[in-house]
């Protein structure tokens, strides 16, 4: 499968370094290095300011050392409550300032991810912070310790998270969003299935099914689901049915494409409620796999070596339309590990 290249992140890092966002758009792996910049900027500054007003209203004897040493404290109590706060409480937060949500999760985060996340920030906090303090007290803030520093800082966390960027950027997801902010009802049989697709996907390159009427949050839930996997640097792709449609035709067999990932997400197949009939029945959906024509064992190969998270409509009363689209890619496709998730909630768990 698709996995990134030196030279892919070079040509990113290039196209994020040089030239204007205002015509272009912004990546996410250029938002990634725009906001540690930021953090690095609120460590340097404060650090400045707070040197001046230990200078001038207290007689310290290394005040560029104490002004490092209090903003990057302030900055590191401020990211570990600004963590544990959603971590810890299960309440819904009265504060203006921070973000914590009422009741528990239907899929709870990845806490070693936001805690590394944290961790991170915490850690171009404390460089911008040091860095400002060099100026003042070259002698007690040794050059080299800043250095070291912001090398193991780059090497290690920033390119993890640079490349996790890129890993999502790549996907094409139409929106950002993890799983856990996936909020609607959900039985929970179901989230163990969701959960089970998404510890062993991948590995046994199963399909999930998802039906349900229009806003029961199906796209939401496969992209999150894949989102999940692309922050665990997954080549995953996002697409819709009439994209796809055409790209069955297309020979181009490029480095990152549905035929190269290792999860695809096809979404709007059919659209559910108030349409209550099938425009894409799953045989109508085979054939055009195969152009067509007779079986196109490559095209085939491709689904039956992939996990796919597929968007489908409605599981109507009148037809089985689950029933045919699980036949369909048992018998044609050649899939044995699959599963089906029909959402017929009636809302948002909080709303």
């Amino acid at each position: 499968m698709a996995k990134l290249t030196l030279k892919t992140i070079f040509s990113q890092l290039k196209a994020d370094l040089i030239g204007k966002d205002s015509y272009r758009g912004v990546t996410l792996s250029y938002a990634w290095l725009a906001n540690q910049f930021g953090h690095f900027s609120l460590g340097f500054f404060p650090t400045i300011w707070a040197y001046y007003v230990y200078t001038h209203n207290w007689h310290l004897k290394h005040p560029g050392l104490w002004a490092a040493i209090t903003v990057a404290g302030v900055w590191s109590l401020f990211e570990c409550y600004n963590f544990l706060g959603p971590l810890l409480k299960k309440k819904q937060s009265a504060s203006k300032f921070l973000y914590v949500p009422s009741g528990k999760y239907l899929f709870e985060p990845n806490w070693w991810n936001v805690g590394y996340d944290t961790a991170t920030d915490v850690l171009f906090f404390i460089l911008g912070a040091f860095a400002a303090g060099k100026m003042f007290e070259p002698a007690s803030i040794p050059l080299w310790a800043n250095l070291l520093f912001a090398l193991l800082l780059i090497i290690f966390p920033g390119r993890h998270w640079y490349l996790t960027k890129i890993y999502q950027q790549k996907a094409v997801y139409p929106f950002q969003f993890r799983l856990s902010q996936w909020d609607f009802y959900m039985e929970p049989y179901q989230v163990n299935l969701v959960k089970d697709y998404l510890a062993t996907a991948i590995k046994n390159k199963s399909h999930l099914l998802v039906f349900g009427a229009k806003d029961q949050g199906k796209s939401s839930l496969g992209v999150g689901i894949a989102n999940e996997l692309s922050i665990q640097q997954h080549c995953c792709v996002y697409t819709t049915a009439n994209k796809l449609y055409a790209d069955f035709f297309d020979s181009n067999n490029s480095d990152w494409s549905w035929r190269n990932c290792d999860v695809l997400v096809i979404d709007d197949i059919n659209p559910g409620d108030p349409i209550t009939h099938e425009l894409v029945a799953a045989l109508e959906f085979l054939h055009m796999l195969d152009q067509y024509q007779a079986p196109h064992l490559e095209n085939r190969a491709v689904f039956k070596n992939t996990a796919v998270i597929w968007i489908l409509g409605n599981q109507s009363n009148t037809r089985n339309y689950r029933a045919s689209w699980e036949k369909m890619i048992q018998d044609h496709l050649g899939v044995t590990q699959y599963t089906s998730l029909v959402l017929d909630h009636q809302g948002k768990r909080n709303a």
